[in-house]
């Protein structure tokens, strides 16, 4: 069912709830209303899922808050000297309130006469959106406090207590995730838009894998409030619950990885940018995910915010990253002789095919009038010359306004299939049929033809180099160059380098561009003939009037201007570098894998005479 009619059943019976943790819910219909029918619950049940990822903003999720893609303005929390506690606002209770309030209508015998099968049916899925609000308060802060039920207002003690550890809030959203796989009856919605349990076993496998990670890479004496030092909640015992949790939703069979192309004659229309850019969500491969519609008028904005100076943010990809996905031979491209003076016309050629359908390719066209399209360096739509068309249709009639009918993945098998391998390599159980049937599996959807049955021997050192100096298990370091190419700028990224405790990439990893042959000098980057770019250190006035539409302005590296800059590359030419007016900043101490606590708030509960932990660094 679509979400236009979810809210139109929700207004019909005055449902929608506006309301912080400290507030009264503000319902119009009352509880007998909601909560004696099953129609009236299950009506109530789908406001939960404005939680998730909408079609405007699922695509721009990582923006300014990852290391491997550029853009324009970046997140405050990774600008030198920009955030503190001060800064912090995003301690909101509305969404579990709203949830706490269902579960406590269901549980209510009084008001809620449903039989117990279909009473736990809805209650799993309260559960679940109670435990996808506490998934993402533990990455955002930590520890925090529990609430199973909606708190009175009267009751200040409660209301004000401090933060429980992490260990009460990872076990309690591991107890909701349990109860809802068990009791959830739904398997399969139209468009697989509705939880399933299903996806309840996925989101498990994220939200173990994700917690096993931080406990083993981070020193957890730092976590305030601290961590009991005989906890259950060990890595191992994580990873374990992530692996079992995967295995749930392979062991079915009801999943696989999408083989079916958009357009098998155009490399940017394979079978992987096919799950997001049909406006049906691709259910073989998609788990949950959010569908668009011309009727239901269900739109995103991907090819605005993509193809637009003005309304886009400059997102784009940076080179090192490009240089991450292997040839389709299963080698690494970095391996090759020359590689770093390959110039755009040919970087896209015998790669992994997911490069072509992640990044604008040399061959790239736009229907609607778009015609043949280069990356839009000139005005810094994509500044780094690596134009993300992932989300995008190419067709030029969706560029100007939110028009986008293509759906969004929420929970992919792809990811499930990751989840497994990782967690599996990190309890050393991973064999060689399992990266066949995960790693091998994603590659070779990718054109990939080496390397597929077997676990790799051998470390890439440049890759190592580059991303991860402090790991030296290849396999390992495979399944997570492999995470980063499946999974971009599907929001995976922050979070991935927060449990790994590479948040410094931020700031390491250069936002570096194209590499061109020359300056001074109009060229043409995609084998067309045609002058693209001009790049110069002069401004425009200062160059020929027959180059200024296509003019690049550089700027020296001693310049504090926010721009492009021009490397001596060693083998001639010059590589591209996009540089911020104010530098990207991750603190040495690591206080930036979770947010503070917001001043305010702890300012409050001090004046009420209550006390609110603060989290290290802050």
């Amino acid at each position: 069912m679509k979400k236009t009619v979810y809210f139109a059943i929700l207004l019909s019976l005055g449902l929608f709830v506006g309301c912080s943790m400290y507030e009264p819910p503000r319902v119009q219909a009352s509880k007998a209303d909601i909560f004696g029918s099953e129609y009236g619950v299950k009506s109530y049940s789908w406001s939960f899922y404005s939680a998730f990822p909408t079609l405007s903003g699922g695509p721009i999720r990582e923006a300014g808050v990852v290391d491997y893609a550029a853009c324009r303005s970046v997140n405050g929390f990774y600008l030198d000297g920009v955030f503190n506690s001060q800064s912090e606002r995003s301690w909101d209770w509305e969404e579990l309130r709203n949830v706490n309030y269902y579960l406590d209508g269901l549980a209510d015998k009084s008001v809620c006469p449903l039989d117990d099968d279909v009473r736990m049916h809805y209650e799993a899925i309260g559960r679940f959106f109670r435990a996808w609000y506490y998934y993402g308060m533990l990455k955002t802060y930590g520890g925090v406090p529990w609430f199973d039920h909606c708190v009175s207002s009267t009751d200040e003690a409660e209301m004000y207590r401090d933060r429980d550890n992490r260990d009460v809030i990872i076990g309690h959203i591991i107890e909701d995730l349990n109860f809802a796989a068990a009791h959830l009856k739904t398997e399969e919605s139209k468009d697989n838009t509705l939880v399933s349990k299903y996806a309840v076993w996925a989101f498990k496998s994220r939200v173990c894998l994700f917690e096993a990670s931080y406990r083993k890479y981070h020193n957890m004496a730092n976590e305030k409030p601290a961590v009991p030092s005989d906890t259950r909640y060990t890595p191992t015992w994580l990873f374990n619950q992530a692996e079992a949790a995967a295995e749930e939703v392979i062991s079915s069979k009801k999943f696989s990885l999408n083989t079916e192309a958009l357009d098998a004659s155009k490399e940017y229309q394979g079978s992987y940018r096919k799950l997001f850019y049909s406006s049906a969500v691709v259910t073989k491969e998609v788990i949950l995910g959010v569908a668009g519609s011309d009727v239901d008028k269900m739109y995103g904005e991907a090819n605005w915010r993509f193809f637009s100076g003005s309304y886009g943010n400059g997102y784009c990809g940076c080179r090192t990253f490009v240089h991450t996905y292997l040839k389709k031979d299963g080698t690494p491209f970095t391996s090759t002789s020359g590689y770093a003076s390959t110039e755009y016309k040919n970087e896209f050629a015998d790669r992994d095919e997911r490069l072509a359908q992640t990044f604008m390719p040399p061959s790239y066209t736009m229907t609607g009038g778009g015609g043949k399209v280069v990356p839009d360096i000139v005005g810094l739509v994509a500044p780094t010359g690596y134009a993300i068309i992932k989300f995008v249709l190419d067709n030029s009639w969706y560029n100007g306004r939110s028009r986008n009918t293509n759906s969004y993945p929420i929970i992919r098998y792809a990811e499930v299939l990751l989840n497994y391998a990782e967690a599996r390599r990190e309890l050393g159980t991973f064999t060689n049929d399992d990266w066949a049937a995960t790693i091998g599996a994603l590659r070779k959807r990718a054109g990939i033809t080496g390397g597929l049955t077997s676990c790799p021997t051998t470390v890439d050192t440049w890759f190592q180099s580059h991303f991860y100096p402090t790991i030296s298990d290849a396999t390992l370091l495979e399944i997570r160059r492999e995470r980063a190419i499946e999974l971009f700028y599907e929001g995976f990224r922050q979070d991935d380098l927060r449990r790994w405790n590479y948040g410094s990439l931020i700031q390491s990893l250069p936002w570096d561009g194209l590499h061109i042959p020359a300056l001074d000098t109009p060229i043409n980057i995609d084998g067309s003939g045609s002058a693209d770019y001009y790049f110069s250190y002069k401004s425009m006035d200062e160059i020929s009037s027959a180059y200024r539409s296509i003019h690049v302005r550089l700027y020296p590296d001693s310049s504090s201007e926010q721009g492009l800059r021009a490397h001596s590359s060693s083998g001639g030419g010059y590589d591209l570098e996009y540089v911020l007016s104010t530098s990207r900043r991750w603190y040495d101490d690591g206080r930036q894998n979770l947010k503070p606590i917001p001043a305010n708030i702890i300012a409050d509960y001090t004046a009420r005479g209550y006390h609110l932990t603060q989290n290290y660094g802050w």
